[in-house]
């Protein structure tokens, strides 16, 4: 199945790095929670930034398999960080990563700072909104 999905970019505004200004999509929508750092026994297996967010975007991967969704399909993120300053140091990792994982960046992103997630250990959630072809 083809993604059907295109990227907005409204006329004269500078091309965003790393994500889309805005998506349009036609089909059946898959909503993913927010997924954190642990694995599917909700065990963590670091406290590092990159291996938190491998494992966050793994169990995205993960959650739209069971929705016969791949990261094609991805429309729209938000992620949650509790150190904006790792985020950002993080860039050209993530950017690997995220590449590695996922591939397509005509998703429309979001990224907030927050205080604190639920998970104690977790510093990075992830949710994902996914837009499958009828």
């Amino acid at each position: 199945m083809t993604p059907s999905k295109q990227a907005l970019q409204p006329a004269g505004w500078a091309t965003p790095r790393g994500y889309a200004n805005g998506v349009a999509a036609t089909g059946r929508q898959v909503f993913v929670a927010g997924m954190i750092g642990w694995d599917a026994q909700m065990q963590f297996h670091s406290d590092d930034f990159i291996g938190q967010t491998r494992q966050a975007l793994a169990n995205v991967v993960a959650v739209l398999a069971e929705a016969g969704a791949t990261p094609a399909h991805i429309t729209r993120m938000t992620w949650y960080v509790t150190d904006k300053r790792a985020y950002l140091a993080a860039g050209r990792e993530l950017g690997r990563l995220y590449r590695e994982l996922i591939g397509d960046y005509t998703v429309a992103m979001t990224a907030v700072q927050v205080t604190a997630l639920m998970e104690d250990r977790a510093l990075v959630e992830i949710e994902v909104t996914a837009v499958v072809p009828d």
